[in-house]
């Protein structure tokens, strides 16, 4: 896959990711009275690093495979496999009744949410214009 179109497949899962956490964080904000709740988090960035940096992580000695049956030493982690999931938090409490919503914090989420999201946007939009000015010339 050449670079263009894998940083726009990255730039466009990292948007959809955006959404999923922006869906995340209102759930979590309209159940911060109710007794018990426990809030959720998205996890992707992490799992997305590591599957990037596998396909770095040779070893000194790759062993040959001389048959389709043979298992190999070493397989690089695909990015595209990861997928967005949703964790919920069990490990903290915010509030006397058990649920673990600070609302305070939940909207500074949602506003860095949504410069992440505009960032990855206008990356995307330079992308395609710099392969439009390309085309151009």
């Amino acid at each position: 896959m050449n670079t263009f179109a894998r940083t726009v497949d990255l730039l466009h899962r990292a948007m959809d990711t955006t959404v999923v956490r922006r869906q995340v964080i209102a759930n979590n904000i309209a159940n911060s009275g109710v007794p018990n709740f426990k809030r959720s988090i998205v996890n992707f960035e992490s799992e997305l690093k590591r599957a990037l940096e596998s396909e770095k992580q040779r070893p000194a000695l790759e062993l040959t495979l001389t048959n389709p049956k043979h298992i190999p030493n070493w397989k690089p982690r695909d990015y595209r496999d990861v997928q967005v999931r949703r964790v919920l938090d069990y490990t903290s409490t915010y509030n006397n009744n058990g649920n673990n919503v600070d609302p305070e914090q939940e909207f500074m989420l949602s506003v860095n949410n949504q410069m992440s999201y505009n960032i990855f946007a206008q990356s995307a939009a330079f992308e395609f214009n710099q392969l439009n000015q390309v085309l151009r010339s």
